[in-house]
């Protein structure tokens, strides 16, 4: 089935209570309406479906796919287009309307969760930019080969541990609030060392690192001068950091300085490797994806997907 040049496809992605999910909705769907915009809408029912609907619509020829929901669901779009041939990535515009766990992609834009008529406003207008993706490419224990495309970044070490907390804590406990209380306390108890060995540029790190933010953009503020259209990935490699130094860092980072703190060292470059991790966990734009066996590859795809920003 073939649709009309115009016609949007969307993907929601429903968040919180169904009340609340229905009400969300139906507050995008009236000022969809209000803007004129003709379009088809398909609901996902969890994670796992997100994948499947976005090649739904690709299949059946959306030229305009916008996302509503985070992060993850965003990433989703991205593999999913990257995996199609370069002839059909390129009639296809990405737009997005946050409503996810996290936003930091549509905050990088400027796009905000409770500003939805503005969001909308700005889609139509139609302004597009074509933005790089990052890869990571890998092989599982299986000797299975993998490559994994991401917008915003990816972390090794401790960010990707605590996220991986937050993710197992969230199924048990559903609250947000709760999830966030026990990973706190859980925290005390992380490995906050692992013994790399990386590459970048003409560089050779090899010592104990607490963490590693690889990022195509802010990378949840840990790589806050990254942008996805020049070619290029930041990388903030973090030293061990004394407990005193930490709640420094907690500011710095809270307030967008994080690279002010000493011990992390920013690089900027086109290709990282990753000869050794110590079995560090690693998460893509905040999908944890575990702990890789053997070296792996993170590099940067430029100017190869169309996306809808701000007018």
């Amino acid at each position: 089935m073939s649709v009309e040049s115009t016609r949007w496809g969307i993907l929601y992605c429903p968040k919180g209570s169904k009340k609340s999910s229905k009400k969300r909705w139906t507050r995008i769907d009236t000022c969809l309406k209000e803007h004129g915009v003709k379009f088809d809408f398909v609901q996902s029912e969890n994670q796992g479906s997100v994948k499947r609907l976005i090649n739904m619509l690709i299949n059946n020829g959306y030229k305009t796919i916008v996302i509503v929901g985070g992060d993850s669901a965003l990433n989703d779009a991205a593999n999913c287009l990257m995996e199609t041939d370069k002839e059909t990535r390129e009639t296809i515009a990405l737009g997005l309307i946050p409503n996810g766990q996290m936003n930091d992609f549509a905050h990088y834009w400027d796009f905000k969760e409770n500003e939805v008529e503005q969001t909308i406003e700005w889609l139509t207008k139609r302004r597009i930019r074509k933005i790089d993706v990052g890869c990571i490419t890998y092989t599982d224990i299986k000797e299975e080969k993998h490559q994994h495309y991401f917008f915003n970044c990816i972390n090794i070490g401790l960010v990707a541990a605590i996220q991986n907390l937050r993710l197992h804590t969230r199924r048990i406990f559903g609250s947000r609030t709760m999830s966030f209380v026990v990973t706190l306390f859980l925290f005390i108890f992380q490995r906050l060392e692992y013994k790399m060995h990386i590459k970048i540029n003409t560089e050779t790190i090899k010592r104990k690192l607490m963490t590693v933010c690889i990022g195509n953009a802010s990378g949840y503020g840990l790589t806050p001068n990254a942008v996805p259209y020049n070619g290029l990935l930041d990388v903030s490699v973090v030293h061990h950091t004394e407990i005193t130094q930490l709640f420094e860092g907690i500011y710095l980072f809270a307030t967008g300085k994080i690279l002010n703190l000493h011990s992390v060292h920013p690089y900027r470059t086109k290709e990282v490797t990753v000869e050794e991790d110590s079995k560090a966990m690693v998460s893509v734009d905040g999908i944890v994806i575990g702990k890789i066996t053997g070296a792996f590859k993170i590099n940067v795809e430029q100017e190869v997907i169309n996306f809808l920003i701000p007018a």
